[in-house]
């Protein structure tokens, strides 16, 4: 294998260390963000920076995440193939990667955006990587809930680049982030039940079976859908995104519907990537009603 080789693989267990499609859902949301803090185009160079600095706070965070659970992630097939978990890279490595990018998002953001921004994104960080992570994740099967909050910031962070400010539009596209990461996730959990069976982690398919998961799920996809009618009800959004919501909303409260009234592995599955397509579709709509005034 030549040296161009095993450099290759290196950066490539580097970025997978940073869950790179992930990372590119939070950051897509905190350019929406972006965009829909100003009635104007942002500027270019906020946009630029802000980006890369959310991105590389983000894998790091990611990476700290890695390294605490790479012993689970070594016994669920969906994460085995992990470098940390594959013994690819090391915990002092890890550790440095992390801290380096981490420290470079904060420098782009402080420097080149505003304190308020990076202040943010770092309590962000602090959120996933230690409190969710390390203290959320291993105690209840309510760790998606309660942790859920740092994953749901990315918005904010965005409009805080551009505003310098967190306004009550910031924060309900937080809340709808917030509503949508438990039937995201618990879907997942619910295919994946037998890994995490096998992680030890208190996921709730576990602690409370299907039965229960699957309620729960059509109840937080109900509530769901009633929080992504704020931005219209506030008028910070118009009838492009009104409908898109609507149309958006049924075909995930459908999903929902058959996971705990018919529930197949198959149609859990559905339903995951189903609200990724979602999640991203619907902030389309609200960037798109932003501009075009409906």
């Amino acid at each position: 294998m030549t040296t161009l080789t095993l450099s290759a693989n290196r950066v490539a267990q580097y970025w997978a260390l940073t869950k790179p499609r992930v990372t590119q859902l939070a950051v897509f949301c905190a350019v929406i963000g972006m965009f829909l803090a100003t009635p104007e185009l942002p500027d270019w160079r906020i946009v630029v920076a802000a980006t890369a600095g959310i991105w590389l706070l983000a894998g790091a965070a990611f990476a700290v995440n890695c390294l605490v659970e790479r012993s689970i992630d070594a016994k669920m097939a969906r994460t085995a193939r992990r470098p940390l978990a594959r013994g690819e890279i090391t915990a002092g490595q890890t550790l440095l990667f992390s801290g380096l990018i981490g420290g470079a998002g904060m420098w782009v953001l402080y420097s080149l955006v505003n304190p308020l921004t990076m202040w943010l994104t770092f309590a962000t960080f602090v959120g996933y990587a230690v409190i969710y992570t390390m203290l959320l994740k291993p105690a209840t099967p309510q760790n998606i809930v309660i942790g859920g909050l740092s994953g749901a910031m990315p918005p904010a962070l965005g409009w805080a680049a551009v505003a310098n400010d967190v306004p009550m539009q910031a924060w309900i596209l937080v809340l709808i982030i917030f509503v949508w990461t438990p039937p995201h996730f618990w879907a997942l959990a619910l295919y994946r039940r037998e890994d995490y069976a096998k992680s030890g982690l208190p996921m709730l398919p576990i602690t409370h079976g299907l039965k229960f998961t699957q309620f729960h799920i059509f109840l937080y996809t109900i509530a769901l859908v009633a929080t992504t009618m704020l931005p219209y009800a506030v008028r910070m959004s118009g009838l492009i995104y009104l409908a898109s919501a609507t149309v958006l909303g049924a075909v995930f409260l459908w999903h929902a519907w058959h996971i705990y009234r018919h529930y197949t592995d198959l149609m859990a599955r559905k339903t995951f990537a189903y609200s990724i397509v979602y999640l991203s579709l619907l902030f389309a709509a609200l960037l798109a009603d932003h501009y075009l005034k409906i």
